[in-house]
């Protein structure tokens, strides 16, 4: 089992902890329900804060986070949204083909051209309707 992305935001009704977690063969149900209940005690205890928070535990489903550069690399040919903090040529938000990494900066074929973005300015990626088999729907 792996943990795929963390969220932590303040929504209506108070603030959420979000954890997307996989494994080989998709995440149950029943998974979700025993990492939440096993967990949630535990982070409790060692969470530092007084604000309470509502803990959710979540399969990746078919827009899929994607937050480190190996997930980057393991999804190239896939269909992403980026949004980023700075940027390129005035646009922010991107849709496009994974197409790889050089360096340190995302790839994204676009309708229009290949876009590099460095991978430290991406505030946001997504998968855009992934049914885990390395396929877009």
């Amino acid at each position: 089992m792996a943990l795929i992305h963390v969220e932590y935001q303040r929504e209506v009704g108070g603030r959420i902890l979000r954890l997307y977690v996989d494994k080989p063969g998709g995440i149950t149900l029943g998974d979700c329900s025993l990492i939440s209940s096993q967990l949630g005690d535990v982070l409790d205890l060692k969470l530092e804060t007084d604000d309470s928070y509502t803990l959710e535990v979540s399969s990746p489903g078919l827009d899929r986070p994607i937050s480190r550069l190996s997930d980057f690399k393991k999804f190239k040919g896939e269909l992403a949204k980026i949004k980023i903090a700075q940027p390129i040529n005035g646009q922010k938000k991107f849709k496009g083909i994974l197409s790889g990494i050089m360096e340190s900066n995302v790839q994204l074929k676009t309708d229009k051209d290949t876009v590099s973005i460095p991978y430290q300015d991406i505030i946001k990626a997504r998968l855009v309707n992934y049914d885990g088999d390395n396929k877009c729907l």
